[in-house]
């Protein structure tokens, strides 16, 4: 594991050369989004945070702007109001931020719930979990794509699941999950968590300029394991409320440390090579590079090559996961 007191000292290093000058936060109004951004903004540099969030969560993600600000008169928080589980509302807060921007340093990227409920369908015809965990993430990467290759060090942070990939986590033959049986929790998380993982993996290969990473960070308590519930799910939120949500509380790292472990990661030349120096073991990437590819880092901030898996991931499942994701996102794009 990186030490905490390691973590805490290249954070402060960061400064006005080596910080992220503009970022995108998608999911940055709860949970590790808000405490990594939390985290970034009171390194006291100088820049601007696009941060996107459902319509339900503006008036208190207000009240949070106005905090950041407090924290540091530098940095501009812009407001974008967007239900990304809506493709088309992804697209047009992607053609906000290309509007107004000629680069983009950082894109964070956490949106999502654990899948517990029911499976239940966007107005787009695709499962809500699954827009959030999967497609608007990717959307969002895609669009902004340009804008990040024309920064110096540009970033793209991933939180979900990295490292936890398994070759049968994956149903290539029904992507979606649309079948009778395929859907739930025990199916859906792994299954979006290896989307993730193999889309990345492919990208990256082709855009070895910017530093894609796929974080898992263990426990941390957002309290996103609530949301997935269905009203009715009596035995379900009983058995969450005296046991997972004790446990979670009992293991997770404190708000303070989640938030500076995802700084740091945002960061670091641990990952890539460029960013706040860093003379601790450098990461790893899945082509087996410490300059570029795919970091799959978890909750120790360290990387995994994930050897046995990934190269048959590649085989297994790349073809069909980049052709269909570039199918269903064809009338985002």
């Amino acid at each position: 594991m990186v030490a905490y007191k390691d973590i805490q000292i290249s954070n402060a290093l960061i400064n006005d050369a080596n910080a992220p000058r503009v970022a995108v936060f998608v999911g940055g109004t709860s949970g590790i989004g808000k405490l990594t951004l939390r985290a970034l903004v009171a390194t006291g540099t100088s820049l601007r945070i696009y941060l996107i969030g459902r319509p339900s969560s503006e008036v208190r993600t207000r009240t949070f702007v106005q905090e950041l600000q407090s924290i540091n008169a530098n940095a501009e928080v812009i407001w974008v109001e967007a239900e990304v589980s809506l493709l088309a509302e992804a697209k047009k807060a992607c053609e906000l931020i290309k509007s107004k921007e000629c680069h983009i340093d950082l894109l964070f990227l956490t949106t999502g719930y654990a899948p517990f409920g029911i499976r239940q369908e966007t107005s787009e015809g695709i499962e809500i979990s699954q827009a959030l965990s999967y497609y608007a993430r990717v959307l969002f990467i895609l669009h902004l794509l340009p804008l990040l290759k024309k920064a110096e060090n540009p970033r793209v942070v991933n939180v979900l699941g990295g490292g936890l990939e398994r070759t049968t986590s994956i149903n290539v033959d029904d992507i979606d999950l649309k079948n009778p049986g395929s859907f739930g929790f025990t199916t859906a998380q792994p299954h979006y968590l290896t989307l993730n993982t193999v889309f990345l993996d492919k990208l990256a290969t082709g855009h070895t300029d910017v530093t894609f990473i796929h974080s898992w960070p263990g426990w941390v308590n957002t309290g996103n394991v609530w949301r997935g519930l269905d009203a009715n799910q009596s035995i379900l939120s009983w058995a969450i409320w005296a046991f997972l949500d004790p446990l979670i509380r009992l293991l997770s790292f404190t708000d303070e440390e989640a938030g500076q472990r995802h700084l740091y990661i945002c960061t670091s030349a641990a990952f890539g090579g460029c960013g706040v120096p860093w003379s601790g073991k450098a990461g790893t990437s899945t082509t087996g590079r410490v300059d570029e590819g795919l970091f799959l880092t978890n909750y120790k901030c360290e990387s995994t090559t994930n050897t046995k898996v990934i190269p048959a991931l590649r085989a297994k499942a790349t073809p069909s996961v980049w052709k269909h994701t570039h199918e269903v996102l064809k009338p985002y794009m």
